[in-house]
């Protein structure tokens, strides 16, 4: 049997060994993905090197599903973002905010964290966002940030706040291209939903 035809029990079994029986069968990959090592020792008694061997190959999995962005690298749409940052923040218990710094012909430059928040948000101010812009050069900016609910719905605070950054960039001549809104394995594009005019 290869490694793609074995089941997630013979999977846990090759990572933790016997204590793989303490883990229920029907368990999430999501809910495991999001513990960390030390919670996986309370929840299902495993050895804590047990636990640090299964967080190591979980972590793993998630930066081998990740599309990281390359500099130089043209951003062709909201796909692209979610591609690179889907993996990295479906499992965060808080928010974060992040800005990807564009050139004219929409090359990615860098990415930056704007701000790391609480579960149901992330405080962004527009100097954050755009002091960083201001110095590298930067044409455009695409804003990128998750919802530890799963839900990608945007908020009345989401909307309004894109708004806000929308404004300040079109006044110091920093467009801003779009805002990505990450949930559980799926994303809500503002811009491709037409909500990115003030």
């Amino acid at each position: 049997m290869t490694i793609i035809e074995s089941s997630t029990r013979d999977l846990l079994t090759q990572i933790v060994g016997r204590q793989a029986n303490r883990v229920p069968t029907d368990v999430s990959m999501a809910l495991l993905r999001s513990m960390s090592a030390t919670e996986m020792v309370s929840t299902y008694r495993l050895t804590p090197a047990a636990a640090q061997r299964l967080a190591a190959a979980l972590e793993l999995g998630k930066r081998a599903s990740a599309e990281p962005l390359i500099r130089g690298a043209v951003l062709r749409g909201s796909t692209d973002v979610f591609r690179a940052f889907g993996s990295r923040m479906r499992d965060l218990k808080v928010e974060q905010f992040w800005a990807i710094h564009l050139d004219g012909k929409h090359r990615v430059q860098h990415e930056h964290l704007v701000s790391q928040g609480t579960l149901t948000s992330s405080p962004v101010h527009p100097r954050e966002v755009f002091s960083v812009a201001v110095r590298h050069s930067t044409a455009a900016l695409i804003l990128c940030h998750n919802h530890p609910s799963g839900d990608p719905s945007p908020s009345a605070d989401d909307l309004e706040i894109t708004h806000r950054l929308v404004q300040v960039g079109d006044t110091i001549g920093i467009r801003v291209a779009d805002h990505v809104i990450i949930g559980d394995g799926s994303f809500v594009s503002l811009a491709d939903r037409g909500l990115m005019q003030t």
